[in-house]
């Protein structure tokens, strides 16, 4: 939900803010700029900035403006997803009070398609991602996960649409999953799916943040627990995975930080920082399609969404090429010369014996 833009902190309801938040800017600043690195059993990995003083920290004047955003419909961008299925094509939506939609903006900003929820509700969504239905066909994902007043809603809503083959606008029935804390309500602004398991993750937005791990296989029918498996950035506003799953970020008001994910397919080690750049409200974040750098976005009319390209220090490693024995027909090939050579061989060497006896006689 929108507030007066000068320091969007915790609380944030529309019109006058009920309490200071001038003095807690400044603590903001030094707490949000906290990262630990999720997990589930170790102890939380020592507090480190998210504006990025580490050796890998990427610099905000590395950033571009990757497009703006047009759309006078578009004044609360709150989450991005970049479409694998449709090159070219980032996903985006409002963030609290309008109607159920998701827009198609193309490499020009402007919108190429609107997607409209059937038995959807845009309470206080905050979040999307892709991922793949019960069937493994392309899905979207918005979380409508936000809770401004910090536990008053017993639970938060994820709503799945297909995503179209043919990008037009249309209407597309909603699935919704009803999702509870394990240690109950609180605000969250950040929703990732890893591509690899399809597992969803939350992570809430508090100064002492923690990642949630949903179960692996959503039900519509009852409530899917959240159970925390390790610690988040304090004030953490978005979070993707990047397309081949072995990176993931998470972002807060202040910069962003890269996460090695681990063999569970969780959120694991903290890698290094990456600086962005000054955003009126910077509460969207996802990966280019081909992982090597961040999309990051704010809400507010006319809006810039600036690529970030990631440091070498933070990418996968290349996997090493293997020594291959070749295919069957090249090692028919080898195996077919090396005859046709030891063949010449052995008829070179009778033919030196015969002409030695023949010269003896």
């Amino acid at each position: 939900m929108s507030s007066p833009r000068p320091c969007r902190a915790v609380l944030r309801p529309r019109g006058r803010l009920p309490v200071r938040l001038g003095a807690a800017c400044a603590a903001l600043t030094a707490v949000g700029a906290t990262a630990a690195a999720p997990s589930a059993s170790a102890a939380p990995v020592p507090a480190a900035s998210v504006a990025g003083t580490s050796a890998a920290a990427g610099r905000a004047g590395d950033a571009t403006v990757a497009f703006t955003i047009k759309d006078p419909r578009i004044g609360e961008s709150s989450g991005l997803a970049a479409s694998l299925r449709h090159p070219g094509v980032v996903y985006t939506h409002n963030d609290s009070g309008g109607r159920a939609q998701i827009f198609a903006l193309g490499p020009d900003g402007r919108t190429r398609a609107v997607l409209t929820l059937a038995g959807a509700q845009a309470r206080d969504w905050e979040a999307m991602a892709l991922g793949r239905d019960e069937r493994g066909r392309p899905a979207i994902y918005v979380g409508d996960i936000g809770d401004n007043l910090g536990g008053a809603w017993p639970h938060v809503t994820v709503y799945r649409i297909p995503e179209p083959a043919e990008l037009r606008s249309q209407t597309l029935r909603a699935t919704a999953f009803r999702l509870k804390y394990a240690d109950g309500p609180r605000n969250a602004e950040t929703m990732m799916i890893n591509p690899r398991t399809n597992r969803l993750y939350v992570a809430s937005k508090v100064f002492s943040g923690k990642v949630y791990e949903a179960p692996a296989r959503l039900r519509t029918g009852g409530f899917n627990t959240l159970r925390p498996v390790g610690d988040a950035p304090a004030i953490a506003t978005d979070g993707a995975f990047s397309p081949d799953g072995r990176r993931c970020v998470i972002r807060t008001y202040f910069g962003a930080r890269v996460y090695e994910v681990d063999a569970r397919g969780r959120p694991g080690r903290s890698l290094g920082s990456v600086s962005l750049p000054a955003q009126e409200q910077g509460e969207s974040i996802t990966f280019t399609p081909d992982g090597r750098s961040l999309l990051a976005g704010s809400e507010g009319p006319d809006q810039a969404v600036y690529r970030v390209p990631l440091p070498d220090d933070l990418l996968p490693a290349s996997p090493r090429p293997r020594r291959t024995t070749g295919t069957g027909a090249e090692k028919g090939r080898r195996d077919s010369t090396g005859a046709s050579l030891g063949l010449v061989a052995a008829l070179a060497v009778a033919a030196a014996l015969g002409y030695a006896v023949v010269r003896k006689r």
